[in-house]
């Protein structure tokens, strides 16, 4: 099977706070780091309830801080939001701290609405179309520095900070293939296009310093527990909250509930049920056979678990099912 690691949103909960979330999220990270997951990631989102992530260097300086071995960083920085000066910066003052231990995921989407994309980006205007020159100007900070460089990132120049590259369509998979970096896909909520861009990526691939030959991990949402039922009810947190994004309400993350049925119209259960096909919920022999699934329909070479769930313990008790799936 796949290598495992986790994506963690530091979610929210119901009557929670960002505090909470924000320790929640590390002491997930401790635990990971003991069942000998390859990685944990945290993601850029803001103006979002539900989720503490915002500050998304300082969150991962908070879980370098709190673990010593396991590889942290993020899936990912919404790159067109800043400045690609700042981000080497930022991830080469992590990777200074925290040498070996350091990855930096990025995304071309804004991770918001228009409306906080604007606040976040100022007199900055529409950055999308500049997404593959930002990718390489940030490279180039990380590359050690030139004589007479006039711009340095510093910390950052001459750092190991591994970059990957992040998306839900072509677009990422496209340029992570000629630039030659490593590919995540976003599958854990848009599955759509994952088999596509999957092939586009392998088939286009160029080896580069920095990889020699594809890597792929795919999103899947993991919601294991000791029976089927137990963890087909910790799912309706997740299938909630889409269903408030569906509805342009989101908000903190719901406890779980008995049935959705009277919570979603139909055509909302179909849209959320496509938006959540990339995942794994149930006992552990259901989960074991989907995550098997999910590898070989994919070829994936690791796969990015995650998931919003509402009791901690609960959260625990999934990634430690998957971890004893992986290593048993």
């Amino acid at each position: 099977m796949a290598v495992f690691s986790i994506l963690d949103l530091s979610p929210i909960v119901k009557g929670g706070t960002a505090a909470q979330a924000l320790n929640n999220t590390r002491d997930l990270a401790q635990h990971a780091e003991r069942w000998g997951y390859r990685r944990f990631w945290v993601a850029e989102h803001h103006n979002m309830e539900g989720i503490a992530s915002a500050a998304t260097a300082l969150v991962i300086q908070h879980i370098a801080a709190g673990t010593s071995t396991i590889r942290v960083g993020a899936g990912g920085i919404m790159l067109p939001n800043h400045a690609p000066l700042v981000i080497a910066e930022q991830f080469g003052t992590l990777a200074a701290l925290y040498p070996g231990r350091i990855d930096l995921g990025l995304g071309r989407a804004p991770g918001t609405d228009q409306r906080t994309a604007r606040a976040l980006r100022r007199n900055m205007g529409d950055t999308g179309d500049s997404f593959p020159q930002d990718v390489l100007e940030l490279q180039s900070y990380f590359e050690p520095a030139k004589p007479g460089q006039a711009v340095r990132a510093v910390p950052g120049a001459g750092l190991d900070v591994p970059i990957w590259l992040l998306g839900s369509s072509m677009f990422s998979a496209q340029l992570a293939a000629e630039l030659g970096l490593p590919f995540a896909f976003a599958s854990h909520f848009a599955p759509g296009y994952l088999q596509h861009a999957i092939e586009i990526y392998r088939s286009r691939f160029k080896p580069s310093a920095a990889l020699q030959k594809p890597h792929v991990m795919v999103g899947v949402n993991l919601f294991a527990a000791d029976d089927d039922a137990t963890a087909q009810r910790l799912f309706t947190s997740l299938q909630q909250q889409f269903l408030n994004l569906v509805r342009g309400m989101p908000g903190q993350l719901n406890p779980p509930v008995d049935s959705m049925d009277g919570l979603w119209a139909p055509d909302e259960k179909s849209h959320i049920d496509r938006s959540l096909a990339c995942s794994a919920v149930g006992s552990p022999d259901t989960v074991a056979a989907r995550l098997r699934a999910i590898t070989e329909q994919t070829g994936a070479d690791e796969l990015m678990l995650t998931a919003l769930m509402y009791d901690h313990d609960a959260r625990l008790r999934s990634f430690e099912i998957a971890a004893q799936l992986q290593h048993g």
